[in-house]
């Protein structure tokens, strides 16, 4: 027997903690200065390769970012990456394009105002160059074009001679041979045309040469941003989410009663798959909270809603999917029921791994991650803000209860992240045996209020067990005892898909970090 069989390989343990570092900041606010409520930023979203990410505000405004870290070495950081090429520099994005997505409307049927605000963006299949993405308002949906197009100019005419020779128009010529004397514009000497207006009349003698306008097509290019189709008149309620489906021809829209599936070509016609909305309005136990089709299979799609629970569906099942293939929820302990316990446990977001195994969800208080597999309960929870529990009577009175904070799971699936208030975000390992929950702060030092958690595995509820995460601050501050503020509230994030780099909003700004 050799002695190399022998040998046993110890079991990996889980990745270390990540130590995050700042990258970038665009928009950032000097003290003091106050934020316009239009520049607030209202939605963020990588592309599936990370070269490019799309901000929306509440101004309407949709602003791109590409990447120029990568463009320097002339292929992608994958690439790079196979061929151990040193890769020195973090992550940057530059600007890119903006353009106004949104406008104010106003619906007369129902007298209602409908705003500008961006409330999700998301990214489209790529063709010919060029990127495509969606993004919607409260009520409609409009399917946008961003190009590079090489600029056309028109050279100039005779109104200014001197620049017009050399710039691609024509000099007249003329034939001594001919028996008619006549002038260069067409003209004869005899006669005087002067019919054109009041303010240009023709020199004597007539003009050296007639230029007719050339367009030229110049070397210089421009980003033009052109809206394809607009998917408008579906929504009674208000749209809080977008999803692409994986087959890249159709996508989902979801308002709080009603999921209606659409192909990106056909914008006068959906196709209404979910129907929550009872027979008597007084009868409605709960509203659909968020939607995303599944990241692989092009018939599974998943919905949340305000009552905590998230229906896995499967399209093959039947046209209209109002039955679930699947329910994931978490069975409310005795005894713990009180006036806030089903406002807390409403899912404001849901996002799915990768490779589609899982499922990361947002209520107020925790992350939850779930096994598509297990409908018993999730894997794991992670406490988020757990200081704000004795605090939830304020929140409710000021509505900060009811915000909606967005999650999202790296690319590698081994850590997810969420917002909180004081502009802190939080990252958690979520692998097996990971104690990692990191607390950032959105600004030029994101460890000031670093706090390292030790995780405590809970009580096992089923064969697998769940991991509980535990905040370890005390009521009303933080882990530096700095009093938190329910105004500043970091609602929007978004994970590279491939690096571990996050983008996150804090008000009007922009904030970039990587591990």
């Amino acid at each position: 027997m050799n002695g190399c069989d022998e040998v046993a390989t110890a079991p990996a343990g889980p990745p270390q903690p990540l130590e995050w570092k700042f990258s970038q900041v665009f928009g950032e606010r000097t003290a003091g200065e106050e934020v316009q409520e239009v520049d607030i930023i209202s939605a963020i979203e990588f592309d599936k390769t990370g070269d490019h990410l799309a901000t929306g505000d509440r101004g309407g405004r949709v602003v791109l970012f590409e990447r120029t870290d990568t463009k320097d070495h002339g292929a992608s950081r994958r690439d790079l990456e196979r061929m151990d090429y040193p890769i020195n520099r973090h992550p940057e994005f530059r600007y890119k394009t903006e353009f106004q997505s949104h406008e104010p409307e106003f619906d007369y049927l129902k007298s209602l105002e409908i705003e500008e605000k961006i409330n999700k963006i998301r990214w489209c299949q790529t063709a010919n160059g060029a990127q495509f993405l969606l993004s919607t308002n409260d009520k409609t949906i409009k399917f946008w074009k961003v190009q590079e197009k090489k600029l056309k100019k028109i050279s100039e005419m005779n109104l200014d001679p001197p620049k017009a020779v050399g710039n691609g128009s024509m000099a007249c010529s003329s034939n001594s041979n001919s028996p008619i004397p006549c002038l260069a514009n067409g003209g004869s000497p005899d006669r005087s045309y002067n019919y054109l207006d009041n303010d240009f009349s023709f020199p004597p003698g007539g003009l050296p040469s007639l230029r007719l306008p050339v367009v030229v097509t110049s070397q210089e290019t421009n980003l033009v941003a052109r809206c394809r189709r607009v998917y408008a008149h579906a929504h009674d309620y208000h749209i809080n989410s977008i999803s692409n489906n994986s087959d890249g021809e159709t996508f989902i829209s979801a308002d709080d009663l009603r999921i209606n599936l659409w192909n990106l070509e056909i914008s006068n016609q959906s196709f209404n798959i979910v129907d929550v909305k009872p027979a008597n309005m007084e009868d409605l136990t709960e509203v659909i909270t968020s939607a995303e089709f599944h990241p692989t299979h092009c018939n599974m799609l998943a919905y949340s809603s305000s009552k905590g629970s998230i229906r896995l569906i499967d399209l093959r099942q039947s046209a209209l999917c109002d039955s679930h293939a699947k329910l994931f929820e978490e069975p409310e302990p005795t005894g713990s029921r009180s006036f806030f316990t089903e406002i807390i446990a409403s899912i404001s977001d849901i996002k799915f791994a990768k490779d589609g195994r899982y499922i990361l969800s947002r209520d107020y208080m925790t992350l939850k991650l779930w096994d598509i597999n297990m409908d018993s309960g999730p894997v794991a929870t992670f406490q988020v803000h757990e200081y704000l529990r004795p605090k939830l009577c304020d929140l409710y009175e000021n509505d900060s209860i009811f915000d909606k904070f967005e999650c999202c799971l790296s690319g590698d699936g081994l850590r997810v992240a969420t917002g909180s208030y004081s502009n802190l975000f939080r990252v958690f390992g979520c692998s097996p045996g990971s104690t990692e929950a990191t607390t950032l702060e959105a600004s030029k030092n994101p460890m000031r209020r670093h706090v390292q958690t030790p995780s405590r595995p809970s009580r096992s509820l089923s064969s697998i067990t769940r991991v509980v995460r535990r905040g370890a601050e005390t009521s009303g501050v933080d882990a530096n005892g700095n009093a938190f503020d329910f105004t500043t509230k970091l609602l929007h994030l978004a994970w590279h898909p491939t690096e571990n780099s996050i983008a996150c909003a804090a008000a009007n700004s922009l904030y970039m970090y990587y591990a």
